[in-house]
């Protein structure tokens, strides 16, 4: 989901309470922080040696033992406000990284109203050989893909 999208739908719901459900439709607790915003640039070279460049904006989600703090989508708007500066534009693909259990990058699938919850539905992250006309054997079967996890859009977010 790109920055612009999410900040439009934090604007339209600022009084909504955010919480983050993992691919798995297990979700992060209500009293989570969001402890940074932050732009990510990367540059690199593929192996099939075509240099990319890429950037996005990464939230940090943490929580403690806070159990009364709950984030509201205008908190979150007003932080993406502070950080316009260095963001520069809102065309950035949206990133959570979240420790379940350890540190782990999930990209934003879709966000659902439902009651006072901002329901942010979090996606897994694939990686992928991005030169495999140069380096992948002709004869390997390039049909591999990842079993879907279970479905879980029947149940309640929040």
């Amino acid at each position: 989901m790109k920055l612009t999208e999410l900040k439009k739908l934090l604007a339209e719901n600022s009084t909504r309470h955010v919480r983050f459900v993992l691919p798995t439709g297990s979700k992060v607790p209500p009293h989570a922080h969001v402890t940074e915003v932050a732009r990510i640039d990367k540059r690199f070279v593929d192996c099939g040696g075509t240099f990319h460049t890429e950037s996005q904006c990464r939230l940090q989600t943490w929580f403690s033992d806070d159990t009364d703090h709950r984030l509201t989508a205008g908190k979150l708007l007003g932080i993406f406000d502070k950080a316009k500066f260095f963001l520069e534009t809102d065309d950035l693909e949206v990133d959570v990284e979240h420790e379940a259990p350890f540190a782990s990058l999930f990209p934003i699938a879709n966000v659902e109203v439902e009651n006072e919850i901002l329901c942010v539905h979090l996606d897994i992250k694939h990686t992928a050989c991005l030169a495999e006309e140069k380096c992948l054997p002709p004869n390997l079967n390039k049909s591999f893909s990842f079993a879907p996890l279970p479905s879980f859009k029947n149940e309640k977010c929040c």
